[in-house]
C-alpha cells in the first residue's frame, strides 16, 4: 500500500473551538441585551423621580380689584404633582379687605360638610345652601350645623398682588 502524505491539521486546544466561540458571543450579546433592558427599569423603579419645589405660596390675584369691607371671591390657579405628573387646578377663595388694610382669605368649603358657601349682600353674612349654616364676615358661625368658624388661607401681600399659602383649619367653636 502506498502511503499518500497527508498533511495532518493541527488540533486546536481545548476550549478554542468554533463552537464555544460562537456559545460565548451568544452569551455576551445576551447579557448586553438584558443590561440594557434592566439599566433604565431599574433606574425607573429605585430613583425617585425629581422633587420639583414649588412655592408653597400661590399668585390668587390683584388686591386693587378688591373693594375694602365687602367679600370677593377670587379664582387662582394652583400645581399639583402627583409623581411624574403635574396638575394644574382651579381654586377659590374669598378675600377680604379690611378698613385697616389687612386681608383676609377665607377657604370655599363650608366647614359642615364642605358645600360651597357664597356671600350674601342684604344679609351682610356667608350662606351655605346645603345645610342653611351661616358665618358672619370675619368667619365665625353664627346658626346652622356648622362646627367651627371658616378655614383661613395664610395670606402675604406684594406690591398689589395677594399670595395665598396653606389652609389652616379653625378651631372647633366653643359650646
Amino acid at each position: 500500500m502506498d502511503h499518500v502524505g497527508t498533511t495532518e491539521q493541527p488540533r486546536p486546544a481545548a476550549g478554542e473551538t468554533r463552537r464555544t466561540f460562537y456559545v460565548a458571543a451568544i452569551y455576551g450579546i445576551w447579557g448586553l441585551i438584558s443590561a440594557a433592558l434592566a439599566v433604565p427599569a431599574l433606574i425607573y423603579l429605585l430613583v425617585p423621580p425629581k422633587l420639583r419645589k414649588q412655592s408653597d405660596w400661590i399668585d390668587a390675584g390683584d388686591l386693587s380689584q378688591v373693594p375694602t369691607g365687602t367679600p370677593v371671591e377670587m379664582t387662582f390657579r394652583r400645581m399639583r404633582v402627583d409623581g411624574w405628573k403635574v396638575y394644574a387646578e382651579q381654586d377659590t377663595a374669598w378675600v377680604l379687605k379690611t378698613a385697616s388694610n389687612q386681608v383676609i382669605a377665607y377657604g370655599p368649603q363650608c366647614t359642615h360638610l364642605g358645600c360651597a358657601y357664597h356671600w350674601d349682600t342684604a344679609k351682610n353674612e356667608f350662606v351655605c345652601p346645603c345645610h342653611n349654616s351661616l358665618f358672619a364676615i370675619d368667619g365665625k358661625v353664627l346658626g346652622g350645623p356648622a362646627p367651627r368658624p371658616l378655614d383661613r388661607y395664610e395670606t402675604r401681600i406684594q406690591g398689589n398682588k395677594l399670595l395665598l399659602g396653606k389652609l389652616q383649619v379653625s378651631a372647633e367653636k366653643s359650646a
